[in-house]
């Protein structure tokens, strides 16, 4: 493991919603985390996680080779998290990780990890299945002992899975696309601290390629009407067809559509881990979503998570004489 009095670990868009939760981890364990991201100032919110001087903001962006060596250099571990569903794939999926992997290893680096995504294949029928597994293969070219993660859905308070699920549930009807296609969705809690240990312990880690899942395989429908009733809405579910969900998707250069062609191709396919979901070769147990949704839904219940408090009852209603 990492000798945490002399090391320093850069996370790459570590102020992002998983990036929050793997340096909580890292901070744990004692190291000194270096976050590099375009926007640093997006990345406070980390510092009352942190030791005094344990943690170091700077500027680093993907498409920019140099500042990427600058955030690498002296850094005993770096993790690669960033990731996008539309715009620039190959930059952001290839590009960042292989010039960060090439950096690195210049660096003397005792490990990397890169968080990828169940479903990179050159084979996906979408691009950024695609561009993910080329990702792989430059990180792996240029870091042979890289370690290579890759989770189902994350969810957790701050996601864009399950808040976004939850605030359509306040529709009318709320439309289900792909309702058949299956997830193992696993929580930021479980898979940040996997990622983190990943790059502690080298030893253990180095060379591996791990599928991350949570402990249950659940279709669309069935994530969606279970957000729904973790955030107190009791409305009418409906599969929405195939038919009308490519449909849908062939509008998706529209600023604010739901749904891209890409992210359509991606649908087509299950993502699901590998194995027993790869939590147990970091000793984690998994977290259902059942357990915690409620922690971050409830808001979107009328009257969010105060709802209930000062309602008048029979036993404290004061009733008019006579």
């Amino acid at each position: 493991m990492l000798d945490p009095r002399t090391q320093i670990v850069t996370v790459i868009g570590g102020g992002g919603f998983l990036g929050r939760y793997v340096c909580e981890r890292l901070f744990k364990a004692g190291v000194r985390v270096r976050v590099a991201q375009r926007h640093p100032r997006a990345a406070w919110f980390l510092q009352p996680l942190a030791a005094v001087g344990q943690l170091a903001l700077v500027k680093a962006d993907v498409g920019r080779p140099a500042t990427l060596e600058r955030a690498i250099d002296g850094a005993s571990s770096v993790i690669y998290l960033p990731g996008l569903l539309k715009g620039d794939m190959e930059r952001v999926h290839v590009d960042g990780p292989r010039a960060a992997a090439e950096f690195a290893a210049k660096n003397g680096a005792k490990s990397f990890v890169h968080v990828s995504a169940i479903g990179a294949s050159k084979d996906s029928p979408s691009r950024y299945g695609q561009s993910k597994a080329r990702g792989e293969a430059a990180v792996k070219a240029a870091f042979p002992g890289a370690t290579i993660i890759r989770p189902s859905l994350v969810f957790g308070p701050e996601d864009q899975l399950t808040n976004r699920f939850a605030a359509m549930a306040q529709l009318p009807v709320l439309p289900i696309i792909a309702p058949n296609t299956k997830f193992q969705p696993i929580y930021s809690r479980d898979a940040g601290p996997a990622i983190a240990l990943a790059a502690l312990e080298p030893e253990r880690y180095a060379g591996e390629t791990i599928e991350l899942g949570g402990p249950e395989i659940m279709t669309m429908r069935e994530l969606v009407t279970t957000v729904a009733r973790l955030s107190g809405s009791e409305r009418q579910v409906s599969d929405l067809p195939d038919m009308a969900a490519d449909l849908l998707s062939r509008f998706g250069f529209l600023p604010g559509a739901p749904l891209n062609r890409d992210q359509w191709a991606m649908l087509q396919q299950d993502n699901v881990a590998s194995a027993d979901g790869g939590l147990a070769a970091f000793g984690i147990i998994p977290t259902p979503l059942e357990a915690v949704g409620r922690q971050w839904l409830s808001r979107f219940k009328e009257g969010g998570r105060f709802r209930g408090l000062h309602q008048p009852t029979e036993a404290n209603v004061t009733r008019p004489a006579g």
